[in-house]
C-alpha cells in the first residue's frame, strides 16, 4: 500500500467514527492550488469529508466524500497533489511528507490508528444543509394519513415537493395574518383536489393558531370529495368539510375572509379569483396551473415575432394571463403581488397570486386599473375587451 493511500485509509477511519478534526494539505505540485483543507460535513444528512481546495486566483472548489472505500480511493487521488498532509484526530495525529532522500513517510500513522480503534472523543459535525424553519415538521397526523410522511413523521422522498410546497403555502399565509380576522375565520379552498393544502391550511390556523374555523374545500370528482371527508373526519376536524360541485355554481354559507386554490387548471384559476373578488374576501391566495386560453386565442400582430415560436409563446401567455388577473384584482379593489411559490426545480407552476383588500374605497384607483386592464386584453385579442 502506497503512503498515499495508507494516509486515506487512515483519514477515512477518523471520518467513520466522526474523530476527524481535520486534514490540511501543503505543498501542492499544481502550482495554481495554493492548499487544502478536509473537515467534516452533513450534507443531505450523512456525514462526508468535504475538502476545500484554495487556489492561487483567489477560488475555492468543495468536494464532497463520502466514508466509504469510494471516497477512500478519491481521497487518495486528491492527496497525491500534495508534498506535505497534516492530519489532525480526536485522539492523535499523524503526517504524510517527503523525506531529504525523497521517501514518503507516513508518521505516528500505526500509533493513530491503534487509538482510532479504541475509540475516543468525537467532533462535532457542522452541517451544509440550512435549517428550516418550517410551519410543518412532517409528524402531523393530517400528513401521515395523506401519506406525505410515514408513521415516524419522515417524509417520503417522493412527496418531499409537496410538503415544501404547502409549508411554502403557508408561510405566505402567515405574511397575510394582518388583514385577517382574529381567533374565528371562514376560508375556501376551490378546486382543492386531493386537499393536502386545505388540511394544512385547516391544521395551521385550527391547530397552530387556535382560530375557530368553518372551512369547506369544493372540487367536481366525488370520489376525492368523499376521501377527503373521511380523512377530515379521522382527524377530528369538526370545521372541515368537502363538498362536491362546481366552483362557479357554489355559494358559501357566509362570507369567506381567505380564499385559496393550489393549482386549479386553466380558466378554473379565473372562477376562483371571480368568487374571491364577488365575496370581496380579504385575502385570496391562488397559484395557477396549465395556462391554455390566451395561448389559443392570442391576436397580436406586434408580438408575432415571439408568438410564431411555440415555446416562447406559451411562456408569454402564461405571464401575460398571470398579469391580466392581477390587473382585474386591482380594478375590484385588491393590492397585488406575484410571488415564487417553490423552486422551480421542484414544478414549474410557481407561481403564487397574491391579492390583498384594500381598506377604504379609491374609485379613480379602480377606475384606472379596469381601464389599462381592458387596454390590455384588446391589445392581446386583436380588438378585443
Amino acid at each position: 500500500m502506497n503512503a498515499y493511500l495508507k494516509f486515506a485509509t487512515l483519514c477515512r477511519q477518523a471520518a467513520e467514527r466522526e474523530m476527524l478534526k481535520k486534514a490540511v494539505f501543503t505543498a501542492p505540485v499544481d502550482s495554481t492550488v495554493v492548499r487544502a483543507t478536509g473537515t467534516l460535513r452533513r450534507v443531505g444528512g450523512e456525514v462526508k469529508m468535504q475538502i476545500e481546495s484554495f487556489y492561487q486566483d483567489g477560488k475555492a472548489r468543495h468536494e464532497n466524500l463520502p466514508c466509504n472505500e469510494t471516497g477512500e480511493a478519491r481521497l487518495a487521488e486528491i492527496a497525491a497533489g500534495f508534498a506535505r498532509i497534516n492530519l489532525l484526530t480526536t485522539v492523535g495525529d499523524a503526517e504524510l511528507r517527503q523525506s531529504k532522500k525523497g521517501e514518503w513517510l507516513l508518521l505516528g500513522a500505526d500509533k493513530l490508528a491503534r487509538r482510532l480503534q479504541s475509540g475516543g472523543a468525537t467532533v462535532e459535525v457542522g452541517g451544509n444543509d440550512k435549517a428550516k424553519k418550517r410551519i410543518l415538521s412532517g409528524d402531523e397526523p393530517f400528513l401521515k394519513l395523506l401519506g406525505v410522511s410515514d408513521e415516524n413523521g419522515r417524509v417520503h422522498d417522493k412527496k418531499g415537493p409537496k410538503f415544501r410546497q404547502i409549508n411554502r403555502f403557508l408561510e405566505l399565509i402567515r405574511d397575510t395574518l394582518p388583514h385577517l380576522p382574529k381567533d374565528k375565520i371562514r376560508i375556501c379552498d376551490l378546486c382543492c383536489g386531493k386537499s393536502y393544502l386545505s388540511f394544512a391550511v385547516y391544521h395551521y390556523f385550527a391547530n397552530v393558531l387556535g382560530y375557530t374555523v368553518s372551512m369547506t374545500g369544493v372540487d367536481l370528482k366525488p370520489d376525492v370529495v368523499s376521501t377527503c371527508n373521511e380523512v377530515a373526519e379521522k382527524l377530528g376536524f369538526k370545521g372541515l368539510h368537502f363538498l362536491c360541485g362546481d366552483v362557479a355554481a357554489y355559494e358559501s354559507p357566509e362570507r369567506p375572509q381567505l380564499v385559496i386554490s393550489l393549482h386549479a387548471c386553466d380558466t378554473a384559476t379565473d372562477l376562483v379569483l371571480e368568487k374571491g373578488m364577488a365575496w370581496e374576501a380579504r385575502v385570496i391566495l391562488s397559484t395557477p396551473c396549465c395556462h391554455h386560453e390566451l395561448n389559443h386565442t392570442l391576436c397580436c400582430p406586434t408580438l408575432s415575432f415571439i408568438a410564431e415560436h411555440a415555446m416562447l409563446r406559451q411562456k408569454l401567455c402564461d405571464a401575460a394571463t398571470d398579469a391580466l388577473r392581477l390587473k382585474l384584482l386591482e380594478a375590484n379593489g385588491y393590492h397585488v403581488a406575484a410571488l415564487e411559490l417553490i423552486d422551480p426545480d421542484d414544478t414549474p407552476k410557481n407561481v403564487m397570486l397574491r391579492a390583498i383588500r384594500r381598506e377604504g374605497e379609491d374609485e379613480a384607483a379602480r377606475a384606472r386599473a379596469m381601464a389599462e386592464y381592458r387596454a390590455a386584453r384588446a391589445f392581446l385579442l386583436g380588438g378585443e375587451s
